[in-house]
């Protein structure tokens, strides 16, 4: 499997009241560096709405290890596990500071859900390639 990286900078916007990103926002960065890794891949928004299907989120969970804090720049690390059966699939991502230390990681479970149908659906050729499955 593949491994991606997407590196992007702790904004003020990130932050709540102690100074630190917030809880909720680590789940919006790890979103946003799975569509860019995606998108790249071939399976962009748009393609999502052309062919109606699309990845969807069936379970995470996420551990804090240390704090982000404002301008810190950062890498998200994201790799596809494999299949936890023939729907499910795993992935890891990490977030890691410059220096190295890991700051949060998470395992999250996801498939593929055909929006016409709505259900899962086994991965296409087009999703694995995109989320760098090179079986």
């Amino acid at each position: 499997m593949i491994s991606f990286e997407y590196p992007l900078t702790i904004l003020e916007k990130h932050l709540d009241t102690f100074g630190h990103v917030n809880n909720a926002v680590y789940l919006s960065l790890y979103e946003e560096a799975r569509w860019d890794f995606i998108t790249k891949g071939g399976f962009g928004l748009r393609e999502i709405q052309e062919k109606k299907v699309g990845p969807v989120v069936l379970e995470l969970n996420i551990k804090f290890s240390a704090e982000l804090k404002n301008r810190e720049d950062i890498v998200i690390h994201s790799k596809v596990l494999g299949m936890k059966n023939s729907l499910v699939m795993e992935m890891e991502q990490s977030m890691i500071k410059s220096d190295g230390t890991v700051a949060s990681t998470m395992i999250i479970a996801f498939g593929l859900f055909d929006l016409n149908r709505r259900k899962l659906i086994p991965p296409t050729d087009d999703w694995k390639k995109a989320i760098g499955d090179e079986s």
